[in-house]
């Protein structure tokens, strides 16, 4: 395989915040051509492709930098904090019940969407059922499963639980991240069109409504030029809550694997689980206080300069050539996808729901606590809670769901 062009991470990073500088800064432009191709592309669909084909190209190496952990581990959870902070939680609670029903349709699309998609495809290619060996295709799809209604964790557990042999294992992870990739990118496509998707289906966007004209007014009022102080104490709280996340998920995670091995199953050993439970529950108490005033001061613009830098390493993560590799993986993964994103869009079409609740309730499932946010904030900063709380619903369920979903790829197999 051929080396990258560039290998540093700090000039990687400097060539993601040029593309991301570029982006903003052509969105700015006046001139017919920006004002149309804009009109139908997200600008945070262009952070997030950019660095993608950059992947593809050979230009940079994501599976070889350390940008997306550094961002995940901590800019995502000081961006949590600095969205969270400002949030008023007794109106993410009168979003109501259609958000959960939502992200439990996306967790059964998943779980039937895998069994489906390996019977379509047996019908094209029956070889690809009847092996039980280590490299079978239905062992490989059950750690897909986990990804897509939990997260790592949960896909981990797969893998040891049905003895997923390491070939078939990377094979299925590259189809995990570029279709769950490909379905994001779709997803922050509409999140652009959200309004007039929601008029046509004829939603009640009346709570959303009422959430983001609250933080608006909140803003209005109260906005103010920051000055260094303001974004010195941004950064303190900020970065100060992600530390101590981080320092009690180092104790928790290791206390919970050596005294009670049981709760594994609920990602509850994971790091990175507790780390995004700690930040965000630490914000969400900061709402109740004075911190709350930081707002004015621009803290979820100082989170959103954050989301996109998130956005640009996450898309470094996906190699569109991969695609070719194992193509009929790949079709299975798509037919997956379909089977999900189809059944999500029947439920809201029913519920006459916000495409806002489909599309982070399908999220939380197939992108976990990393990018569900991402998703969220698209819509509005102060809709992020929303995505991460059914994030770490998904944490909770999907080794229980993913199992499901094996049991089923059994009985097709």
């Amino acid at each position: 395989m051929q080396a990258p062009l560039f290998t540093n991470d700090a000039t990687v990073l400097g060539l993601l915040t040029v593309i991301l500088g570029a982006v903003f800064f052509s969105t700015q432009s006046n001139h017919p051509v920006f004002r149309k191709f804009y009109s139908v592309v997200p600008a945070i669909l262009l952070c997030y492709f950019l660095p993608s084909l950059l992947n593809t190209l050979g230009v940079i190496d994501g599976d070889h930098s350390q940008l997306y952990f550094v961002a995940s581990r901590y800019l995502l959870p000081t961006t949590l904090v600095l969205f969270v902070i400002s949030v008023d939680i007794r109106q993410i609670l009168r979003l109501g019940p259609k958000a959960l029903i939502l992200f439990f349709t996306g967790t059964f699309g998943v779980v039937i969407g895998g069994p489906i998609a390996l019977l379509v495809i047996s019908w094209v290619s029956p070889e690809l059922i009847g092996n039980n060996g280590p490299d079978a295709v239905w062992r490989g799809m059950t750690t897909v499963a986990g990804s897509w209604i939990g997260g790592g964790a949960n896909q981990a557990a797969m893998k040891e639980i049905y003895a997923v042999g390491n070939d078939v294992f990377s094979a299925w992870v590259a189809v995990d991240v570029i279709v769950a990739n490909l379905w994001m990118a779709v997803l922050l496509t509409l999140a652009a069109k959200s309004k007039g998707i929601d008029r046509r289906n004829g939603a009640d966007t009346t709570a959303i409504v009422q959430l983001q004209e609250s933080i608006a007014k909140y803003q209005a009022e109260n906005a103010r030029i920051p000055t260094l102080n303001d974004v010195m104490i941004i950064v303190a709280v900020g970065f100060g809550v992600t530390g101590l996340s981080h320092f009690c998920a180092d104790l928790i995670a290791p206390y919970l694997q050596e005294n009670y091995p049981g709760l594994a199953r609920f990602s509850l050993h994971s790091r990175f689980f507790w780390m995004v439970v700690i930040a965000s529950t630490i914000g969400i108490a900061l709402s109740f206080t004075r911190a709350r005033h930081l707002e004015a001061a621009g803290a979820s613009r100082l989170g959103s300069a954050m989301l996109y830098i998130l956005v640009a390493t996450i898309g470094t993560h996906m190699n569109l050539m991969a695609i070719f590799e194992t193509p009929i993986y790949f079709v299975i993964g798509f037919i997956w996808m379909f089977c999900h994103a189809g059944l999500m869009l029947l439920m809201a079409k029913l519920l006459r729901a916000p495409l806002f609740f489909m599309a982070v309730g399908s999220q939380a499932n197939v992108g976990g606590a990393a990018s569900a946010p991402v998703v969220a904030a698209a819509f509005h900063p102060a809709l992020a809670p929303v995505g991460i709380l059914l994030a770490v619903l998904g944490y909770a369920v999907g080794t229980y769901m993913a199992w499901i979903c094996g049991q089923l790829l059994i009985v097709i197999n």
